[in-house]
């Protein structure tokens, strides 16, 4: 079995060592110490960074990340059919996300209501600020009239 050093695992990944040890301090990915201490890793383990670093730039938290991997068999690398049961259990989660995005880059130069970007068009939009009704801030944006 082939085991990577901290340096070759940083190089396949592109992920810092720093962010490694902080991944397997976190219970994200595991290493093996050898007699002069030394972590080394399984290939297996670049899945598994894979898996975290996917998860985080979708926004998943790296709470819910490790709930998910915990929730594995034995602690094991993630599958493709893991991936597929795991990601559907965050999909609503990521549609909500993309839908905010999608109206953020279609209004951003736009009214976002409110932290007003256009007073003269708020008087338009959001007259007497009834947009405070629904809440604190951007209001347009991430609570927008059905």
């Amino acid at each position: 079995m082939e085991l990577l050093t901290i340096g070759d695992m940083a190089a396949r990944s592109g992920v810092a060592p720093s962010a490694l040890r902080y991944y397997e301090r976190e219970g994200l990915i595991r290493s093996t110490r050898t007699g002069g201490n030394q972590r080394r890793y399984q290939r297996q383990e670049l899945r598994r960074l894979a898996f975290v670093r996917i998860a985080q730039q979708v926004g998943v938290s790296l709470e819910e990340v490790r709930e998910a991997l915990a929730a594995l068999p034995e602690n094991r690398t993630p599958t493709k059919a893991d991936w597929a049961r795991l990601s559907a259990r965050w999909r609503r989660k990521l549609e909500e996300r993309i839908t905010l995005m999608e109206r953020l880059r279609d209004q951003l130069t736009g009214c976002i209501g409110c932290g007003c970007l256009s007073l003269q068009r708020c008087r338009l939009i959001n007259p007497q600020d009834r947009l405070a009704a629904r809440g604190e801030g951007p209001q347009m944006i991430v609570n927008p009239p059905d």
